[in-house]
Parts: structure tokens; C-alpha cells; sequence
């Protein structure tokens, strides 16, 4: 399998399968991991960093679990490629800088990524469509259980796993869902929601995570502190508050039909009619459009577009993944006439 390999196919975390999918995009486990005897990344030298890496592939490279799995070495492909990466949610915002002896393994689905030389030497990550938090764990628990057989990580009796950042410390863990909240954000409520889940020890992000606000009505809940939670304490109270926005999501979409019918009908129409027509389209509108057309194809009022079409737009049409389509490098320009043009086309196709 090769990094051109993955344009062909749909990622497990945007497939729009899985329970409530019709507001839980994906669920994603991650274990910060660092090997006993080797200094955390930020301070280890060329040579530290040269033997984590080396190690590391050969014991990860040995797992039933990545078999045929892709290798990748950060600094050994194209900016677009690691932005590409980024885009499906394989790799982090962090993991694309200064990419020297950085590395990455993905598993044949997407299901699986392990980010080598991160913040910390080991960032493990499993992703499931919908809310599917348990079978993330499930498949985690297995992969952690392997490496734990071939390699050391450096553990305190009284703190639990030790880990660059602090609020990493203790399980190493941070579980995160993406959930798609355009009624809730429609009815003015979000501000509330958002205040409300900070004080209950969880964060709220944007698509790509740390550093990126939301758009696209997207927001990614997870957990904030590792430290003095079992794993299992931590995934509950995250589903717990899950299944309260799903709730409260649930009731304004119900609001917004029974109430504001003929204005949801307008705005999805009018992002329904751009979408199909734009010639020119930068990304952050096309999210905000595509979204709108999310809820219409939920609501009933849009019922010639397959959920699974919009999904997908979702993410090729972000700017490594025009271009990888393409083939080229494209100017910003290019890419908001290729992103129209791309979109009219899949829209003629359903």
C-alpha cells in the first residue's frame, strides 16, 4: 500500500456508518506512549531520535494487528502529502513540522495510526464511524497489550504513564468524538453548550483538532486531564455528555422543522443551488454549504443526494486532497476553481 493508494478509498472515520451517525461523525481513541531509557522527544538528540525511530518500526512492523500496514517517513515525502495525511485525520497538525526523523504507521482501513517521534515517542490512535467509542478501545487494548510485549515504556507507580505534556500523564489517553451540530448552532444555543461541557473537565475543538476552530458546524468533544482516571471512567463520561448533545441536537432539529420550516428550507435550497452552480468556491464556504446540506438530506427536505456524496465532499475537497486528485500542485486560485468543479460534478453524478 502506497499514500496514492488511500485517495481511492474512504476512511473509516467519515464512511457515515455506525450508531448516530446522523450526528456523531467519528469516535477516536489516542495512547501517548514514550520508551523507558530514552529521552522525551523535545529533548532527545539526532541520534536519540534516529534509534526511536528505528526501533520502533521494526517492533511495531512485527504486530498481527499491522500487517501490511503503510510506513511512512515524515521528511521522505511532499508537504502535500503530509497535509494530505493531516486532511484524513491520520496524522496531527504537529506531526507535519519539522518532519525529521518522524514517522507514521496506517493500518489497511485507516482504523489505525501510529504517529512516531510526536510530542511523545509513541501517539497511538484508533478511529470508528458514529459513536463507536468502545470498540476503539477494544481494538487499543489489543494493540497496547502487543506493544507492551516488545517494548518498555517509561511508567511511574504512583503517576502512571509519563508523557511530554502533563495533562497527558497517567492513562496517556485522550478520547475525542466529532459530532456535526448545525441545529444546535442554528438555534443559538452553541455558546451555552460549549461553556457548559468545559466545565465538566472536557475541551471542545475544531475539525482538525488542537488549534482549529470549528466550522463547518463540526466540534470535536474529548477529555482534558489523563491523570487519576481509569480509561474506562474516562470513555463513560465522555459517552455520557455525548449522548446529551445528541439529545439536545435531536430536539432543535425537531424545533427548527416544526417551527422554522420555510426558513431551514431557504438557506438549504439557497447552499443546495450555489453548490450545484459555483464556479469559484474556497473551502471554509464549502463547509459551511455542505453542511446545510447534511441537515437537509436529515431533515427529509433534500432526497436526491446520498449522505455518503456529502460526507465524502467533506474531505476531498481540502486543499492536499484537490491536489492529489490532480496530480499537481495547484495555487489557491486553482484549487477554489478545481473544489467547484469538483463538486458540480458529484452532484451531475447523483
Amino acid at each position: 500500500m502506497q499514500i496514492d493508494d488511500l485517495i481511492n478509498q474512504t476512511g473509516e472515520w467519515f464512511k457515515g456508518t455506525g450508531p448516530d451517525s446522523a450526528i456523531v461523525i467519528s469516535s477516536r481513541i489516542r495512547l501517548a506512549r514514550n520508551i523507558k531509557g530514552f529521552n522525551f522527544f523535545d529533548w532527545a538528540d539526532i541520534s536519540t531520535k534516529q534509534q526511536i525511530k528505528k526501533l520502533c518500526k521494526e517492533k511495531i512492523s512485527s504486530i498481527d494487528l499491522m500487517k501490511n500496514a503503510l510506513y511512512v517517513e515524515m521528511d521522505k515525502i511532499s508537504a502535500i502529502d503530509r497535509q494530505f495525511l493531516m486532511e484524513r485525520h491520520l496524522i496531527s497538525r504537529e506531526h507535519l513540522h519539522n518532519p525529521a526523523e518522524k514517522a507514521v504507521f496506517i493500518s489497511e482501513r485507516e482504523i489505525i495510526s501510529i504517529m512516531i517521534n510526536e510530542e511523545d515517542h509513541l501517539r497511538i490512535q484508533a478511529l470508528q464511524s458514529g459513536l463507536n467509542l468502545g470498540e476503539c478501545w477494544n481494538i487499543l487494548e489489543r494493540l497496547n497489550k502487543d506493544l507492551e510485549e516488545k517494548m518498555e515504556f517509561a511508567y511511574s507507580e504512583q503517576l502512571g504513564f509519563l508523557t511530554a505534556c502533563p495533562t497527558n500523564v497517567g492513562t496517556g489517553m485522550r478520547a475525542s468524538v466529532m459530532l456535526h451540530l448545525p441545529a444546535i448552532v442554528m438555534t443559538q444555543q452553541i455558546k451555552g453548550v460549549v461553556e457548559a461541557i468545559s466545565k465538566l473537565g472536557l475541551t471542545v475543538r475544531g475539525l482538525f483538532g488542537e488549534g482549529t476552530e470549528a466550522s463547518g458546524n463540526f466540534f470535536q468533544v474529548s477529555n482534558q486531564v489523563a491523570l487519576g482516571h481509569r480509561e474506562e471512567d474516562l470513555i463513560n463520561n465522555l459517552q455520557k455528555v455525548i449522548k446529551q448533545l445528541i439529545s439536545q441536537e435531536e430536539n432543535s432539529r425537531k424545533f427548527i422543522i416544526t417551527k422554522k420550516k420555510e426558513i431551514l428550507e431557504d438557506k438549504v435550497s439557497r447552499a443546495y443551488a450555489t453548490l450545484k452552480s459555483a464556479r469559484i468556491i474556497n473551502s471554509e464556504e464549502t463547509l459551511e454549504l455542505l453542511s446545510l446540506i447534511r441537515l437537509g438530506i436529515e431533515t427529509n427536505i433534500i432526497n436526491d443526494i446520498d449522505q455518503a456524496t456529502v460526507n465524502e465532499l467533506f474531505i476531498i475537497i481540502q486543499p492536499a486532497h484537490l491536489q492529489k486528485m490532480e496530480k499537481r500542485q495547484l495555487s489557491e486560485p486553482e484549487r477554489d476553481t478545481q473544489r467547484a468543479k469538483l463538486i458540480r460534478k458529484k452532484f451531475k453524478e447523483e
